[in-house]
């Protein structure tokens, strides 16, 4: 309940700074004058100006002065099937069973253990870029081509957390698969862009 409280409280300032009612350079409220407004908690609201601040809408210190970022360049993800050239972050990887989507995707069979790795790209700056999602079967491979597609996709509690977005915000979901030179599938990848920070091009 407090998690969901903070992830509303930080969707509705995150309007506000959309909508400038908080300009971009405009001295952003403390987490206590933002309590009192909304009625929430000193903890929520805190919390709640974190994700905004680890989202990059806000410039400052923790519990010191902090002002509304100006809105940063979008930027094109020329190739989806290119190395990361910046830093990783939190990884985790463990050894789900296929769903029957993910095994049609890995063209196996439903309930075949796979191996399955999330990682956290990371900006120059050290801030969360984008959450890349990857499983394949056996031992990792080359691949010699990849398919790509986008659509567009709402953010999960956990992958909003992750990326330091208030839940339900709008991101780029790339679907990724990659082929060995005689057309088998090596791997498959969602990359998950917040929406306002990327397009996907080339």
């Amino acid at each position: 309940m407090a998690d969901a409280q903070q992830h509303r409280l930080a969707a509705q300032l995150l309007q506000r700074i959309q909508d400038e009612t908080y300009p971009p350079g405009s001295d952003f409220p403390s987490y206590r004058a933002i309590a009192t407004e909304f009625g929430a908690g000193n903890g929520a609201a805190y919390r709640a100006v974190q994700i905004l601040r680890t989202a990059g809408h806000l410039d400052g210190r923790p519990r010191g002065r902090l002002t509304v970022r100006h809105p940063p360049g979008v930027r094109t993800l020329a190739d989806p099937d290119a190395e990361w050239p910046y830093g990783r972050g939190e990884t985790e990887r463990t050894r789900p069973r296929a769903s029957e989507a993910l095994a049609a995707r890995l063209d196996c069979e439903p309930r075949t253990q796979v191996a399955c790795e999330r990682v956290e790209l990371l900006d120059p700056d050290g801030r969360p870029a984008m959450l890349v999602t990857t499983w394949w079967r056996g031992r990792r491979r080359e691949h010699a081509s990849a398919r790509i597609s986008v659509s567009m996709h709402r953010m999960t509690s956990d992958e909003a957390h992750l990326l330091g977005m208030p839940a339900g915000a709008l991101a780029l979901l790339v679907d990724r698969t990659r082929l060995d030179a005689a057309g088998s599938v090596t791997e498959v990848a969602d990359l998950v862009l917040p929406a306002d920070r990327w397009t996907v091009g080339g």
